[in-house]
């Protein structure tokens, strides 16, 4: 028989309390915002007055912001305001209805409302059918929808350690490309490059002596790679544009970020016309023929230089950073360019292994979240 869920289930919108503490006391609960629904970690407690109230196992659903339509299984204590508490007649079981609305996320996902702050649509939701069998028969659809997810979560960690381990036998690429760092071949950083920082932010500037240009942000600086999906542009004085535009080859350092990824960088190719540089991004132009960019880039990415930046970065409460100062020592081994062409060949020989290997995982990802929806459609098609 079919049904609709609007007979099945009622939606019990949680609400704000009008007291919020940081500290469990005497009777409180937990506050159970999306961050506990999501990780469940608890942030807030609240004494429950006037707020709706949840156990371990009910299902919540988000009803407000961009993950509006997820569901999930709540613990105790009090729902909040961007979540409701689904409440489920006694003739379906609740994994039935619960995966039966997971199957439908991403229609309620993208069917939201709202022009501000998306909402759930719950008359959507609402108007779903879906076929009501006898509870032994829920219960085995159940059972066999997680046996079936069981097995593709298990794939799908096999696979996410398998990109971890990617990251690793990198970083051993690099480290094991390179010749070992000697006084005999040693050259510090300035000694073969003009290094400088770029342009501050916020800058008061008279329109008549300024020019606009896009710029690159530390979010654009990815460790060996650029990510120029998002590209600003930035105020600047005429006259400052050939001190701050990148050239060709300009090898690119973060200034700061975790400290284990302190002078992330890669080489500037071109890839924005008139493209200038942001203060958290040093630029280290090569100033003769005893270095290869690319060289410098990925020796800047291996195992000494890393534990350098490391050593020598700064850090504070939330953020460690290098100074011009520290880029400027970085040490670098330097031999023939015939020997610096050979390494960078193969390092990209082998770094285009891995990237074949890691794009095979994206998709492999892609196909199992497409076969988890697909389970579900099944499931609730008599397809299982």
């Amino acid at each position: 028989m079919k049904k609709k869920i609007n007979d099945l289930i009622s939606i019990n919108k949680g609400k704000k309390p009008n007291l919020i503490t940081k500290e469990q006391e005497n009777g409180y609960m937990p506050y159970v915002d999306i961050k506990a629904f999501e990780q469940k970690i608890i942030d807030n407690y609240t004494d429950g007055e006037k707020c709706q109230p949840c156990e371990d196992g009910d299902l919540l659903i988000v009803c407000d912001g961009s993950r509006s339509g997820l569901v999930g299984r709540a613990i105790k204590g009090y729902v909040g305001s961007t979540l409701a508490r689904i409440d489920i007649d006694s003739s379906v079981l609740p994994e039935y209805i619960y995966h039966f609305i997971q199957g439908r996320y991403v229609q309620l996902n993208t069917s939201i409302k709202g022009t501000g702050t998306p909402h759930l649509n719950q008359e959507l939701l609402k108007s779903f059918e879906l076929y009501v069998p006898s509870l032994e028969e829920q219960h085995r659809i159940v059972t066999r929808i997680e046996e079936l997810f069981s097995q593709l979560d298990s794939g799908v960690e096999t696979l996410k350690k398998t990109k971890e381990q990617l990251k690793v036998y990198r970083q051993a690429i690099l480290s094991e490309a390179f010749p070992t760092l000697s006084k005999a071949n040693k050259k510090l950083l300035y000694e073969i490059a003009e290094i400088s920082g770029g342009i501050t932010k916020g800058r008061k500037l008279s329109p008549n002596d300024s020019i606009e240009l896009p710029y690159l942000r530390v979010a654009n600086v990815q460790n060996g790679y650029l990510n120029l999906s998002q590209i600003k542009t930035i105020q600047l004085k005429k006259t400052e544009r050939e001190k701050y535009l990148l050239k060709f080859g300009d090898v690119l350092y973060t200034e700061g970020g975790d400290r284990d990824k302190l002078g992330r960088g890669t080489v500037w190719k071109d890839e924005v016309a008139n493209c200038v540089h942001q203060n958290h991004i040093f630029k280290a132009r090569i100033n003769n023929s005893l270095a290869i960019p690319e060289y410098i880039a990925y020796w800047s990415m291996a195992g000494t230089a890393r534990e350098y930046f490391y050593k020598n970065g700064k850090q504070t409460v939330n953020l460690a950073s290098i100074n011009k100062t520290v880029l400027s020592n970085l040490p670098i081994p330097i031999v023939p360019l015939e020997l610096q062409y050979k390494t960078i060949k193969e390092i990209e020989s082998r770094l285009s292994v891995c990237d074949s290997i890691e794009k095979t995982i994206d998709t492999a990802l892609q196909e199992a979240e497409a076969l988890r929806q697909s389970i579900l459609k099944q499931a609730f098609e008599g397809g299982l």
